[in-house]
């Protein structure tokens, strides 16, 4: 009864309807007419061009969604509206626009950002201009490292800014060919690894080592912090000596040697590199043997964590012939040209 009411509800106000929109909704009827009678079985399936069919109806004469029985106005809506965002993405695409800088320099970008932490856009944009490369700030900012916190050193800075201030000191024990035991210190900067001192005696005491720490470093080059162990022969003698030479003490740990890790390296480097294959004779013998190697350590020897160079920098030789000269008896050699 109420379907048959609407059904008249329409017939008498389709006079009052336009000619246009009577045609879309005729059209709209058909299409379902055809797409009922192209299923086989189970759900109506529509195409492509089904949907586009219907969209565009539905641009032109939104009234067609009373019509639509096959499909709900719902359907047809998100169909519009995907269709829609696939116009603009397509309409928006990019067309060229501004070319990509080179892969190159978006490197050195990075690798600036990188290693200046403190640098903005406009500083790194600035050195870019005085290194002869034509970029705008904008295209800096893009290609920068993005930093979640706020700019700051790392660790490897700080430790850098504090190392020539820094030193450290350690004994070790060598035996003799008579099963003697000699006592060495090491005294080693923190900032070149060069070794500062190094001297043997067979009987250490507070005041033999308080005497080396003031011939180690001159009073007014002596270095603000001295790294040791908490060995008992560092005294009070010891202790009052760094305070007078304006050197804060620092003891490690107790049992941390990896605190004190450049003088443990340190002689590691002396008993690997000459001690384990030298029969000590003596403490004259070991006196002169330590100060060859650490002529050789200072002068000579690379370091890794000095890239490549010696504590006291050495020169680059391009030109000359090669010349060898032994060391240690020609345990190691020193590669010069003439």
């Amino acid at each position: 009864m109420i379907g048959l009411l609407c059904f008249g509800l329409a017939v008498l106000a389709s006079p009052f309807k336009s000619k246009l929109r009577l045609e879309a909704e005729n059209a709209v009827l058909r299409h379902q007419l055809i797409v009922l009678r192209r299923r086989l079985h189970g759900r109506v399936r529509l195409t492509n061009n089904d949907r586009w069919f219907l969209i565009q109806l539905y641009r032109w004469f939104p009234s067609i969604l009373k019509v639509l029985t096959i499909i709900r106005p719902e359907t047809l809506i998100h169909w519009h509206r995907s269709g829609f965002r696939c116009y603009w993405r397509w309409k928006s695409r990019s067309l060229g626009g501004r070319p990509q800088i080179e892969t190159g320099l978006r490197a050195l970008i990075r690798q600036m950002s990188m290693e200046n932490p403190l640098w903005g856009a406009p500083r790194i944009h600035g050195e870019l201009l005085k290194l002869g490369f034509e970029v705008a700030q904008s295209s800096v900012a893009k290609y920068m490292v993005k930093r979640r916190g706020p700019p700051g050193q790392g660790w490897l800075a700080f430790l850098c800014n504090h190392a020539p201030d820094i030193a450290a000191m350690d004994l070790f024990v060598v035996p003799t060919i008579g099963f003697d035991l000699l006592y060495a210190l090491v005294i080693v900067g923190i900032d070149r690894r060069d070794l500062a001192w190094i001297t043997v005696t067979r009987n250490p005491t507070a005041e033999w080592v308080a005497r080396q720490i003031t011939e180690a470093f001159p009073w007014d080059e002596a270095p603000g912090y001295m790294i040791r162990d908490r060995d008992r022969i560092y005294g009070t003698i010891v202790t009052r000596r760094l305070r007078a030479m304006g050197i804060r003490d620092k003891p490690i740990a107790p049992a941390s040697p990896w605190q004190n890790g450049f003088a443990e390296r340190l002689i590691g480097s002396i008993r690997r590199e000459c001690l384990d294959h030298v029969v000590i004779l003596g403490e004259a013998h070991l006196r002169r043997i330590l100060k060859s190697y650490a002529d050789y350590y200072n002068r000579v020897r690379t370091h890794r964590s000095l890239n490549k160079d010696a504590p006291v920098s050495r020169p680059f030789q391009r030109t000359g012939a090669l010349k060898s000269l032994p060391i240690l008896g020609g345990l190691h050699h020193h590669y010069v040209r003439i």
